[in-house]
């Protein structure tokens, strides 16, 4: 039997490079038709390379770090069944617009999946769709919006066609990277498709508590629930999110079953909103309060802030470093240039961060189980204080732009969160959280995961300042980096923090 070779197809409309981040499978495991099967990082983002052939992974072409031309092969699969040859891979946007799928019978067919915008999401709502079945999408235009944790995201297609079937419609949910849609002329070409493929769609009810399952073992069909599949050590198989929120709930993930993730995993929309018994809400501190206490319920956005700080504070090896810039050429350079391009003081010191991170390729690296992804650039998450909580856009390649053009970015991505729209969620390498706006002078920052590191910025205050043995009013301005002491040591968070106040002291370098 012959091998099929896959190889890395065009991103989109450009051939566009990509370097790989993770690889999914290794050496030896079977793959199954449209699984995942790697990661990898573009100019315009993450995407995501699904097989095209069910076999056996026999050779890997593009190690972890290596970058790809389209048409360069990634891998080969011993293919059950048929005799293979050069396969074009199914691809995908891992910010969520849209897929390139061969053909089926009869015409062509394109799925519109569920985005994955963040790395901690796996599923998302509709919340709203703007064009209806039949009309003709466009490339680039707004099709439908998603409801996430933290924002509502509108979503552009990525392909032109005939909008043929929405499977999962406006209020509905699905899990993350299944089609929800289709683009194509005719609707039967849809069925036939489907038929081919053996994906159509894996929506998930909006709101659905099942606890009567978890307390007799059947579903709501009254059928048999599968049992949960364990590892080698017995340990249930389960996402981080579902094992937080079955220990909220107090309920075992055994008593599940079987997940709707890949390998009968369980995800957290399979976990039940109660444990049998329960009644929603409530809590034993909600008994035996004094009069006048109110007790409210946590919002989307605040749960996932405590379930991701929880995560970060409880997995990641935080150490801190904290350095006094001395700023008044800082100040004079910001007051110069706000003048000329309207930028913030904050924009400067995001500038001299991106050129300092991209001098240590550790710094603009994460760390994912037993690897290290290595970015191409210095995508850089800006916090965004809103009434509810915060928000983390990112700044992509933010190395490559202008203080004029940083500020102006900066301005557009803050305002698009505040408005719910979130841009290159969980995309990020380093994050910087300023308060100096509120006169805090010094505080310690929690590391956004999976990023490296984090900065702490506080106010640029009055100080006195010692130069060669003399004291002098002057400016200052405390900066504390939050790290994974995973990736960054003391040496390297020292050299990093040396450099950055280097350049904040001498900040005309910036425009040379």
């Amino acid at each position: 039997m012959n091998m099929a070779t896959l190889t890395l197809p065009k991103s989109g409309a450009s051939a566009a490079s990509a370097t790989v981040l993770r690889w999914f499978r290794k050496v030896g495991d079977s793959v199954k038709k449209g699984e995942l099967l790697l990661e990898a990082e573009t100019d315009a983002g993450l995407i995501g390379v699904e097989s095209a052939v069910e076999g056996i992974l026999r050779e890997n072409l593009a190690p972890v770090g290596k970058t790809m031309n389209p048409g360069d092969a990634l891998a080969v699969i011993d293919p059950l069944g048929s005799i293979g040859e050069t396969v074009p891979q199914q691809l995908i946007t891992l910010e969520g617009k849209s897929v390139t799928k061969k053909k089926a019978p009869g015409g062509k067919v394109i799925p519109i999946l569920m985005p994955k915008a963040g790395q901690s999401m796996e599923e998302g709502v509709i919340v709203k769709w703007h064009v209806s079945p039949g009309a003709q999408v466009t490339k680039g235009t707004v099709i439908f919006e998603i409801e996430t944790d933290k924002a509502t995201i509108e979503i552009e297609a990525t392909d032109s066609g005939r909008l043929a079937r929405i499977v999962v419609p406006d209020g509905g949910s699905s899990v993350v990277l299944k089609p929800v849609a289709y683009l194509a002329e005719k609707d039967e070409d849809v069925d036939a498709y489907i038929a081919e493929e053996g994906d159509g769609g894996a929506p998930v009810e909006a709101g659905v508590d099942v606890p009567q399952a978890v307390a007799t073992g059947l579903d709501r069909d009254g059928r048999t629930i599968a049992p949960a599949v364990t590892t080698e050590t017995g340990r249930v198989k389960a996402s981080p999110a579902a094992r937080k929120f079955a220990a909220e709930r107090g309920i075992d993930l055994a008593s599940i079953g079987a997940g709707s993730g890949p390998e009968g995993r369980i995800l957290s929309t399979d976990v039940p909103k109660q444990a049998p018994g329960r009644p929603v809400g409530s809590s034993s501190l909600q008994t035996g309060l004094p009069a006048g206490v109110v007790v409210n319920r946590m919002s989307n956005m605040r749960k996932a802030i405590a379930r991701n700080l929880t995560l970060s504070k409880t997995t990641i090896p935080h150490w801190y470093l904290r350095s006094c810039v001395n700023a008044g050429e800082l100040m004079s350079f910001y007051r110069s240039q706000k003048a000329r391009i309207g930028c913030s003081v904050n924009d400067v010191i995001v500038m001299a961060c991106a050129r300092a991170i991209m001098e240590f390729p550790l710094m603009h690296s994460r760390v994912d189980g037993e690897s290290i992804i290595q970015f191409s650039g210095a995508n850089i998450g800006i916090a965004v204080g809103m009434d509810d909580g915060l928000v983390v856009p990112v700044l992509m390649h933010a190395e490559k732009l202008t203080l004029a053009d940083l500020a102006m970015e900066t301005k557009r991505l803050a305002s698009q969160a505040r408005a719910g729209k979130i841009e290159n969620m969980g995309m990020g390498v380093f994050t910087i959280s300023n308060l100096g706006m509120y006169g805090v002078e010094d505080f310690v920052a929690i590391v956004n995961p999976p990023e490296a590191a984090i900065l702490a910025v506080g106010a640029v205050h009055e100080a006195v300042v010692v130069k060669d043995g003399a004291m002098r009013p002057g400016q200052q301005l405390n900066l504390t980096l939050s790290a994974d002491h995973r990736l960054i040591d003391g040496t390297l968070g020292a050299q990093f923090m040396a450099r950055l106040k280097a350049i904040l002291e001498n900040p005309s370098q910036l425009i040379s």
